[in-house]
C-alpha cells in the first residue's frame, strides 16, 4: 500500500502497528488502560516510523487481516506470559503471570496474518514467543529461578552470520537487555535460531523463505537503543523494510 504525503512534503513515515498491552492501572489515568512502552515508541520514531497503538479486539469479531492492511509494518512488543494451553502444556507453572486470553488470541492472529501477508514484522520478547507458538512451537514455562532466568540483566548474545539480525545490528555480537523467565523449547515450523546467550537460550529467531522481512529477538532492544547503535539499528532496518513495503 502507499501513503501519500501532502504537497510540499518529501517523505512520509511508514505506519507501524503495535498491539496495545492491557494495564490494570496507570499513573496518568483513572482506570485500566491500553499502553505501549515509551522507549519502544521512541525507538520506532527515531527510525522514521509512525507508531500506532492498535486495540486488541477479539479476532473472531474483527477481521485482523483487514485491520492490518492499512499498515506498512507490525511490531509485536513484550508483555505478560502466554497461557500455557496455547502451546499444549498440561499444567501451569506457579511463575506464569499476567495471562490474558484476549491478548493471546489477538497477538497470535496478528503474528499469523503478518507472516501470511508478508507484512514486515519485528517481534520482541513476548512477541518472539508469540510467533514461535503461532507456528506450532512450545515454550519452557520457567527457566529455573533467579540463578537461571534473564531478568534485569544485560548480557552478550552471539548472532548468526548472514541473518537479517546480523545485518540490522551490524555485528556477530550484541549486548542484550533482557527481562524474561521463559524461553523457546521446541521451535515452530520453519523457524531457525539466529542468536543465543551463553547458556544456550535462543535469543533470536527468523523464518527463512518468509514472504516479508521478519526477525524476532528475546531481549528488549528498546531499553538501550537510545545509546547503542546496534540496538537502534534493529528498529532502523525494520522501519526501512516497512517503508519499502509501503511503496
Amino acid at each position: 500500500m502507499s501513503h501519500r504525503e501532502p504537497t510540499g512534503h518529501t517523505s512520509v513515515r511508514p505506519l507501524i502497528a503495535i498491539p496495545a498491552r492491557f494495564s490494570a492501572t496507570t499513573s496518568a489515568l483513572r482506570y485500566a488502560a491500553e499502553v505501549n512502552a515509551r522507549a519502544l515508541i521512541d525507538a520506532v520514531w527515531r527510525a522514521g516510523g509512525e507508531p500506532a497503538t492498535v486495540h486488541p479486539a477479539d479476532p473472531e469479531g474483527a477481521d485482523v487481516a483487514a485491520r492490518l492492511a492499512r499498515f506498512d509494518g507490525v511490531l509485536l512488543p513484550g508483555g505478560g506470559d502466554l497461557a500455557p494451553h496455547r502451546y499444549g502444556a498440561a499444567g501451569v507453572h506457579e511463575t506464569v503471570y499476567d495471562v490474558d486470553d484476549l491478548q493471546d488470541a489477538f497477538d497470535l492472529e496478528v503474528a499469523r496474518r503478518a507472516l501470511d501477508s508478508g507484512l514486515p514484522l519485528l517481534a520482541i520478547c513476548r512477541g518472539l514467543q508469540v510467533v514461535n507458538v503461532a507456528l506450532g512451537g512450545t515454550l519452557e514455562q520457567d527457566m529455573g529461578g533467579p540463578e537461571r532466568e534473564h531478568r534485569h540483566v544485560v548480557h552478550p548474545v552471539a548472532i548468526q552470520r548472514g541473518t537479517l539480525l546480523e545485518r540490522a545490528t551490524a555485528g556477530a555480537k550484541a549486548e542484550a537487555s533482557c527481562y524474561h523467565h521463559q524461553r523457546v523449547a521446541d521451535l515452530g515450523t520453519g523457524l531457525t535460531i539466529t542468536a543465543r546467550a551463553a547458556d544456550g537460550t535462543a535469543e533470536g529467531l527468523e523464518l527463512p523463505g518468509a514472504r516479508g522481512w521478519f526477525t524476532a529477538v528475546q531481549w528488549h532492544p528498546e531499553d538501550t537503543a537510545h545509546e547503542d547503535p546496534a540496538q537502534q539499528g534493529l528498529f532502523d532496518a525494520f522501519v526501512a523494510a516497512a517503508r519499502e513495503h509501503g511503496g
